[in-house]
């Protein structure tokens, strides 16, 4: 046992002093690998059947991690025990403070930069990774892009980019207003929950949310609908991933990060910083940001009204009203 702690402290020094992932950043993507293994199917059926492939992009290199293919432009390294999985690494080329998910070299991949060029600190980039996970959850979905192309929202656009440059009428002052009553009538019903006054703020929210609805198009309808179901359900999945890892306990490498909060404190942090944004965040400023929130907050709702609406989710794809 002791000569095998001495080989995999010295293959660990190794690693970081060549050009690899470093230790902290290693000590992170293992966290929230153990925490998906861990509670990821209890949240979502099979959601750790795609492979937890990630791109993740420091200063100076790509790191393609848990990936089946080796693009031609990456070199293979060695077999990485803390995040179990061979590393390939190539010269950055991505933005570094990405955040994303997408096809990359044949299977859907995390593309992150680290903490440090992201503004996140270690618990929220754990979380992070979680949301993009959930991501590559989603789209394994049986018929997830040809469904998402039948939307008709692209434009002729074959890139995907259309899910963040549609041109939601964001200033407009009908659905300005619209938005700011319905995310009001969102934010109480939300908190209403569990207390008298729940089935008259529900009541109130549903009417609401479809005087907002009528403020719509037909196409700005179906891509706010797109923005909650994708977005605001990945959201809501960090949060239910919080409320599971109440009673969890942390590795001691995690724990020895600075700037790592446990993630049993953060839980009320996340929750009161992400509702308070869903009638804070005005759309006219921050676009399509605003709707990671609102998201969330319907699936507070959702969760409510339906408890059994996870298991529709992937087949009702696009859009939350279905699951009420």
């Amino acid at each position: 046992m002791r000569v095998l702690t001495i080989i995999f402290l010295a293959s660990s020094f190794y690693l970081d002093s060549f050009g690899q992932i470093s230790y902290e950043d290693r000590i992170r993507i293992r966290e929230a690998k153990l925490i998906s293994d861990q509670y990821g199917n209890l949240i979502w059926d099979g959601f750790n059947e795609p492979p937890f492939s990630i791109l993740l992009i420091t200063n100076d290199y790509e790191y393609l991690i848990e990936h089946y293919y080796q693009p031609d432009d990456f070199e293979r390294l060695e077999f990485d025990t803390l995040v179990f999985s061979t590393i390939h690494r190539r010269s950055t080329k991505k933005n570094k403070s990405l955040l994303a998910t997408f096809p990359f070299e044949g299977l859907n991949t995390i593309v992150i930069g680290i903490p440090e060029n992201t503004g996140l600190n270690s618990t929220e980039w754990i979380l992070t990774l979680l949301h993009e996970r959930f991501h590559q959850y989603q789209f394994s979905a049986p018929k997830y892009f040809i469904e998402s192309d039948a939307l008709n929202l692209a434009d002729g656009d074959d890139t995907g980019m259309w899910q963040l440059n549609y041109p939601f009428p964001y200033k407009n002052p009908k659905v300005v207003k619209a938005y700011e009553v319905y995310t009001d009538a969102l934010y109480d019903a939300v908190t209403a929950i569990g207390t008298d006054g729940w089935s008259k703020a529900l009541d109130n929210f549903m009417k609401k949310r479809e005087i907002f609805k009528s403020s719509l198009t037909v196409d700005d309808y179906k891509y706010i609908s797109f923005q909650w179901y994708q977005e605001g359900i990945a959201r809501y999945t960090e949060f239910e991933f919080l409320e599971l890892l109440a009673d969890y306990e942390p590795t001691a490498d995690l724990k020895k990060i600075s700037d790592f909060i446990p993630f049993n404190e953060y839980r009320d942090t996340f929750y009161n910083e992400h509702l308070e944004n869903v009638r804070t965040l005005k759309i006219e400023e921050v676009g399509r940001v605003a709707f990671y929130d609102v998201g969330f907050a319907e699936a507070l709702i959702l969760r409510e009204v339906n408890p059994g609406w996870r298991r529709k989710y992937l087949e009702l794809k696009f859009d939350l009203e279905k699951l009420y």
